[in-house]
């Protein structure tokens, strides 16, 4: 595709050119594709570099800023307008706005738990089993969780040789084969070091111990289908019953939940928004800025709290405007 400027130089011409088309409508296409175009040239990429996946950051990028429904409604509009001209000057080959549905359903804003919350799930992981091996497995998978914020399929996938010799830290294989380091809380120590003990010293007749001596050998988190480690959906249910038992509304907690859990918790107490993407694998720091509603609450309250005219009485601010004038 040509330069950004000349392609939307070229895509306005032609909007203009249409009958119907508003003046000021021409300019808000004009503003909404620079504004997406100066975000892509912030990662180094330009228009011709759009992705769905792209597109759908930058909305959610949108909605991080705070811009509202209708706002993000136009500026989609106006991309889609775009691309559909791009596909049909020749420019592309696809048009990776098709399919996208509306604002802000890609990436919503993520549902989360607090601290006490994720501590009853903690609380309650233990008491959920038939057999003191379920209880050690079941909170070696929510502190594991909790403690790495990986995707619930990383974490039922992890390879038993990964967690071996009490480490502080764990390589977790993610999307696209990405590897990534990611330190373990010493409560996620205790239980991975807790699980793996249960694991490699089950009795041979039992289940769990035909499970380790066959396909299942490999994976932490051994189990009996096809693929030898434990299915998403076996952990959704495991999940479930935690909330249950938790006090918590199973409708609540999911995995993906819980990394969201993570992701702010962790920004809560400090850490910046790079390490944060690190930590999860994201791609692209844009993926990673649905988080930053938890750095504007902070920032708000911190405001609040430690300014010296936050809480001043507002006689106190009245004498202080008299004595200046």
């Amino acid at each position: 595709m040509i330069a950004d400027h000349r392609a939307i130089s070229a895509f306005l011409d032609a909007k203009a050119a249409e009958s119907g088309s508003a003046r000021n409508t021409v300019l808000a296409y004009g503003r909404d594709l620079r504004d997406l175009s100066d975000w892509l040239a912030a990662r180094r990429l330009a228009l011709a570099d759009l992705t769905r996946e792209r597109v759908e950051d930058y909305l959610t990028h949108c909605d991080a800023q705070g811009l509202s429904r209708a706002t993000r409604a136009r500026r989609l509009s106006s991309i889609r307008q775009f691309t559909r001209f791009a596909l049909e000057e020749g420019w592309r080959d696809d048009d990776p706005a098709i399919r996208i549905s509306g604002p802000g359903r890609a990436k919503r804003l993520p549902k989360t738990l607090d601290r006490d919350e994720i501590d009853a799930l903690l609380a309650a992981a233990p008491r959920i089993g038939r057999h003191p091996a379920d209880q050690a497995r079941n909170l070696c998978l929510i502190e594991l969780l909790y403690a790495t914020g990986m995707r619930v399929s990383e974490l039922v996938s992890l390879p038993a040789a990964a967690c071996r010799g009490d480490p502080h830290v764990l390589l977790i294989r993610g999307k696209g084969d990405k590897e990534r380091m990611v330190p373990l809380t010493p409560p996620a120590r205790r239980a991975l070091s807790a699980w793996l003990a249960v694991r490699d010293n089950a009795p041979k007749d039992s289940p769990l111990g035909r499970l380790v001596a066959g396909k299942g050998a490999r994976w932490l988190f051994p189990a009996p289908g096809a693929a030898g480690h434990m299915p998403r959906q076996t952990f959704g249910r495991l999940l479930n019953d935690m909330a249950v038992a938790a006090g918590v509304s199973p409708a609540r907690v999911t995995p993906h939940v819980i990394r969201h859990a993570f992701a702010t918790h962790l920004l809560q107490g400090g850490a910046d928004l790079r390490s944060i993407q690190t930590l999860l694998g994201h791609a692209d720091l844009g993926t990673t800025e649905i988080y930053t509603h938890v750095l504007d609450e902070r920032m708000r309250d911190l405001v609040l709290t430690h300014h010296p005219l936050a809480q001043a009485p507002a006689v106190s601010r009245k004498a202080g405007r008299e004595a200046g004038e």
